[in-house]
Order: structure tokens, then C-alpha cells, then sequence
């Protein structure tokens, strides 16, 4: 039987899910409970759209002079469909189009790691989510420990997969000078970092939460400016060039 996903979304013309101007496969499900998470619709794993990687790759062969970038498959959570993940990358391959997998790698098990083995075979670049440099403060933040996470960023490392770092910036919360230089120290132990994306936080949310009956976790937490976001960057560069030199 022809695997299939379950989809939530799907985005032809993405311009910050990766290199160049991507096709970017929004996927159903996802384990955590970010604070801040502005897709609450992508939580549930319940049966949203189905689509086979035929179909897929036939929508991206309609705008692939514009997505010339690739296939992004982010969430949600992709890796809770990571066998539906790994055939779209396969396919992806076959036909030379460059994969990008945004996962905040929070289902890694050092353990075993057969099927993410499999999975990065296929895999061009990792834009990794690292919500919170510190332990508690991402059980917090998330409602998981980010123990994992990091053994996976330890692990793309070791395999020399690509990583584009991301983290959010949130005023209160990982807004501060001593956990940023934290994760720019994190970030000099791994030899495979080809960006950091620092993101803003913002309350642009708030409807979509209001439309499901969620209450918005942080609805007193104001966007972080441009100049606490230049200032975060610059934590997080001196932690990593400090450890560096």
C-alpha cells in the first residue's frame, strides 16, 4: 500500500524554511506545547488531509521554476511521520531536488537511531528548532525535556549533516544574555552549523488561538523588537566565538 501523509499545508513559494525559494509540506501532529507556538491547528494527529509523495511531487513539478530552492516538510512535528518523510525525501533525491527537514528533533532516541539514519540518507540540511538552551527552562517552555534535542544536534554533527539553527527569542523567557551565550557555547561544539536564525517572537497568534478556543499562553509577553533581536544574536555570537578562540 502507497504510503501516504497526513497533511495539514502546503506552502509553494516559502522563503524562510531554507536555502532559496522553497516548496514547504506542512505535516499534522506534534508532541509539544511551545508557549509560543503559532500553528496550534497542526497539534492534533487526528486525520486532517491525506496526500501520497506522488501527489506531492506532482504539485511541486507545477511551480518548481519558482520553488527552485526545494522541498521543505516542517510541521507540526515532521518526524511523527518520518517513514512518509523519508519516501518524499527519497523521491526528492531521485529527481535531484534538495530536502530540507525542520524538526525541532524532540522525537530523536539515541537508542535507536535506525529509522533517522535512514531518513538523513536523503536528507540535504536540518533546520533545527532549539526552543531553550536549558533543561528545565524548556520543560517550561515546551513540556519536554531538551535532552534529546541536543544528543540529535550532537548526532547531525557526527554524520556532518547540515544544520541551520534556529531559535526563538521570547522577551522573559529565552530573551536573556545568559542562556543566549549558553547556546552560542552549545553551538561551538558542532562542526556542522551553516546559519543561525534568531526569530523574533510575536503575538501575531492570538486569533487563531481565539478561533479554537485556546487560551494564548502568553498574551502579556510584548514582541521582541529588532534591537533585542540584533542584541540576542550578539549573546549568542559571543558565547560561540568565546568558546571558539
Amino acid at each position: 500500500m502507497e504510503i501516504q501523509g497526513n497533511i495539514h499545508s502546503i506552502e509553494t513559494c516559502g522563503t524562510v524554511d531554507g536555502p532559496g525559494i522553497r516548496f514547504v509540506v506542512f505535516l499534522q501532529g506534534c508532541p509539544m506545547r511551545c508557549l509560543y507556538c503559532h500553528n496550534p491547528d497542526t497539534w492534533e494527529t487526528g486525520e486532517n488531509k491525506k496526500i501520497s509523495v506522488d501527489e506531492i511531487l506532482k504539485q511541486y513539478d507545477g511551480v518548481k521554476e519558482f520553488a527552485k530552492g526545494g522541498i521543505t516538510v516542517t510541521g507540526g512535528e515532521p518526524l511523527m511521520q518520518i517513514d512518509f518523510v523519508t519516501e518524499l525525501f527519497k523521491a526528492a533525491k531521485e529527481k535531484n531536488i534538495n530536502t530540507a527537514l525542520d524538526t525541532s528533533g524532540i522525537l530523536f532516541n539515541p537508542k535507536d537511531t535506525t529509522a533517522i539514519d535512514i531518513l538523513m540518507n536523503y536528507t540535504d540540511i536540518v533546520l533545527l528548532d532549539i526552543k531553550h538552551i536549558d533543561d528545565e527552562e524548556h520543560k517550561k517552555l515546551t513540556g519536554h525535556s531538551n535532552k534529546n534535542i541536543l544528543k540529535f544536534a550532537r548526532y547531525l554533527s557526527d554524520k556532518n549533516i547540515p544544520i541551520w539553527l534556529r531559535h526563538v527569542v521570547v522577551p522573559t523567557i529565552t530573551y536573556n544574555k545568559e542562556y543566549l551565550i549558553k547556546l552560542g557555547q552549545f553551538m561551538a561544539k558542532l562542526k556542522n552549523i551553516k546559519a543561525l536564525d534568531v526569530l523574533s517572537y510575536h503575538n501575531m497568534a492570538i486569533p487563531k488561538y481565539n478561533e479554537l478556543g485556546i487560551k494564548y499562553p502568553l498574551e502579556n509577553i510584548p514582541p521582541l523588537t529588532k534591537d533585542e533581536a540584533l542584541t540576542a544574536r550578539e549573546y549568542i555570537l559571543q558565547g560561540l566565538n568565546d568558546s571558539l578562540n
